[in-house]
């Protein structure tokens, strides 16, 4: 930003942007249990930390900006692009929004929801047919909407990294792990065999990428 366009206190942008990511992940988790609402919750809680130092309060910004002015002194430390840190990090001078850590985080947040939408349709017409979700993203992954989580934040991370999301990132991990191996255990409980040689020959949350390349048997 430059001029007299203020880089921060945009605490309406903080409102619109939460707002939109939140309410684009409900509409395709649909959270209905009390796991899904606390990995939803979660999600929710980690997407306002970023927007908050984002548009509102560069905190990480704020407290290292001694340390970014010394290393790369063409840089306003305080300027929105400073918040895009990786390239500042690797001493790269260069737009922010082309950086590698910048466009690969596009990759990994649309494959997040597009992952989590696919999922979605699996699982909710595996429920009313009472079976097993064992199609679509299930085909690959045991748990494609805990990975499409897993992937949205670690995109935006590597987009927008702070100190808040860099301690909750790994938090948000392996409650997402914990909270697979109880569902794992519950669908257990209800398909018992079918499930075990399931869980078997599928990955938990990454692929095996030669049986992706195939694509569905």
């Amino acid at each position: 930003m430059s001029g007299n366009i203020p880089a921060y206190g945009l605490w309406f942008l903080v409102f619109i942007n939460s707002a939109v990511f939140i309410l684009f992940a409900f509409s395709f988790f649909k959270p209905a249990t009390a796991r899904d609402w606390r990995s939803f919750g979660a999600y929710s809680a980690f997407i306002v930390a970023l927007f908050v130092e984002m548009y509102g309060f560069p905190l990480t910004l704020y407290l290292f900006a001694g340390w970014l002015g010394s290393r790369v002194p063409q840089l306003d430390p305080l300027s929105h692009d400073a918040g895009h840190l990786w390239p500042a990090l690797f001493g790269w001078s260069m737009d922010p929004h082309w950086s590698p850590f910048h466009l690969l985080s596009f990759v990994f947040i649309g494959g997040g929801f597009i992952l989590i939408a696919k999922a979605w349709h699996v699982l909710y017409t595996a429920q009313r047919a009472r079976e097993l979700a064992t199609t679509g993203p299930y085909a690959h992954v045991r748990h494609p909407q805990y990975a499409g989580f897993a992937l949205i934040i670690i995109g935006f991370f590597l987009q927008w990294p702070t100190l808040v999301t860099g301690l909750m990132l790994p938090v948000l991990l392996v409650m997402y792990w914990r909270l697979a191996k109880r569902e794992e255990r519950e669908v257990e409980a209800q398909f018992g065999e079918a499930y075990r040689r399931y869980a078997e020959q599928i990955p938990a949350f990454i692929p095996r990428f030669r049986r992706l390349a195939k694509g569905p048997a």
